[in-house]
């Protein structure tokens, strides 16, 4: 595997990146899936600062162009908007306005703007449509004549979205992208980028290998997106013709599919109303700084351009640098009893270690004697005393179902038995290491990462100031 110089062969390239404000909107995910091909597909499978940590991959992605090669023709970020008034809008809020962006900003000065005006164009659209919602013509005529690069980022990891929008851009979307894509005249590279657990549950070492088209997680043949996408337009017939209201059309299409974050799970225990986590002493918790996505990414670009091929590449951590669960709870632990969060009534909140249920049994168990005797005490005093509890009883039943719910959603992830390979990646990173400073310019050995360190000073202290409210 050769690699030429990375910074020197992004020079008067021309890059679509599709996604820019939306998959993984943190920066630090669960590990991260690549897939590269010279006209065909690239899938890539998921510096550590608070800045990158909360900023899109895509705005990290583009400060890193930007910076690292200024001499880049082009960036072209699709934007999901109605039109270019509001695409530029949301460039300058969600990717440029980044403080990811700060270093960049102290290295330009006053000509930021222009050189931003020069370099990037916001791009109306929404891959969920035929030629990705680009309505411009003659914007879209000029992405096909000049991008060298197509990157999709778009994805959407909510475990609650509704069936026909995950449908629509998870599926369908990237469907578009690859259609979009051939017209594109001068192309080198499609990069797709998801997540890794597309590999289901299967336990074990998942290799870094594509499925076939039609080819099923649990193995068997047959699985037609057509079809799928009939049986989804047949249950919103279904509704309208029931007169269903948009809430009842919002729950049933949410149904059909199944917001994932280890950062929700922070942010309940560090304001004392999460005291339990579910998973096992030897559960492998797969996570991956963005920014060392990025670096494999534009890496990968450079090593495979004009090369006809398909590359997978797992960006991941279980393998080389893993983390178990037991450890996000120590961490979490040892920080916010060092720093407790302060709540509004201005008093620190204080945390206790969290008990770790290594099982659903005994998690199912644990919420039978906390929860569920007491829910059902509650609910004859209810009947017995006309109603009376009513509002409390109905409280707490939603709460618990919908911890129980979220739980179900959890459970493949925290019980998760697979270790992601990474030889592709490491053939990757040996290519690059031949130049030393372009090595620790496009870092993303995982070996690099102390979690603890991570943790404790870059990911916890983020968490707390952008997402505790």
């Amino acid at each position: 595997m050769e690699l030429n110089g990375i910074v020197e062969s992004l020079e008067n390239k021309s890059i679509l990146v599709s996604g820019a404000t939306g998959f993984l909107a943190k920066s630090t995910t669960t590990n991260t899936h690549l897939f590269l091909s010279f006209k065909g597909l690239h899938r890539v499978k998921q510096s550590l600062t608070e800045s990158t940590l909360f900023a899109s991959f895509h705005a990290v992605f583009v400060e890193k162009i930007l910076r690292v090669q200024p001499n880049v023709k082009k960036l072209f970020l699709l934007l999901r908007a109605a039109d270019s008034k509001s695409a530029k809008q949301r460039l300058n809020t969600e990717v440029i306005g980044k403080e990811v962006f700060k270093v960049l900003k102290q290295k330009c000065g006053t000509s930021l703007d222009s050189f931003i005006l020069e370099k990037v164009t916001p791009v109306a659209g929404d891959i969920s449509y035929e030629n990705l919602g680009i309505n411009d013509s003659d914007l879209r005529e000029q992405i096909w004549s000049e991008v060298d690069v197509v990157l999709n980022f778009a994805a959407t990891t909510n475990f609650e979205e509704r069936y026909d929008d995950a449908l629509g851009i998870n599926t369908f979307g990237a469907k578009n992208v690859v259609d979009f894509a051939k017209k594109c005249k001068k192309l080198q590279m499609l990069v797709h980028v998801s997540t890794a657990y597309v590999c289901g549950e299967r336990p074990g070492l998942i290799l870094e290998k594509a499925f076939e088209m039609g080819e099923t997680l649990n193995g068997t043949s047959g699985l037609d997106i057509e079809q799928e996408l009939k049986m989804m337009e047949g249950k919103l017939y279904e509704l309208r013709a029931m007169e269903a209201t948009k809430e009842e059309e919002k729950t049933a299409m949410k149904e059909l599919g199944l917001k994932r974050t280890i950062d929700s799970l922070i942010v309940g225990y560090g304001k004392g109303k999460l005291t339990s986590f579910l998973g096992s002493h030897e559960s492998v918790m797969d996570l991956i700084p963005g920014d060392i996505v990025v670096n494999a990414i534009i890496v990968a670009m450079v090593t495979h351009a004009n090369q006809p091929s398909e590359n997978i590449y797992q960006v991941s951590s279980s393998l080389k640098n893993p983390m178990k669960a037991p450890m996000l709870r120590d961490l979490g632990y040892r920080y916010f009893s060092k720093k407790p969060w302060i709540n509004k009534e201005g008093n620190p909140v204080i945390v206790n270690k969290a008990v770790l249920y290594t099982s659903m049994a005994s998690f199912q168990n644990y919420m039978a004697i906390r929860y569920m005797i007491p829910l059902k005490g509650l609910e004859l005093a209810n009947t017995a005393f006309c109603q009376f509890f009513r509002g409390v009883y109905m409280d707490m039943n939603m709460k618990i179902k919908f911890v129980m719910r979220m739980v179900e959603l959890y459970r493949p992830y925290v019980f998760f038995e697979g270790v992601f390979d990474d030889l592709n990646s490491e053939r990757l990173r040996m290519a690059v290491r031949a130049n030393e400073a372009e090595a620790k310019m496009f870092y993303f050995d995982p070996k690099c990462i102390d979690w603890e360190f991570y943790f404790m000073n870059i990911h916890l202290p983020g968490v707390v100031r952008y997402l505790f409210k």
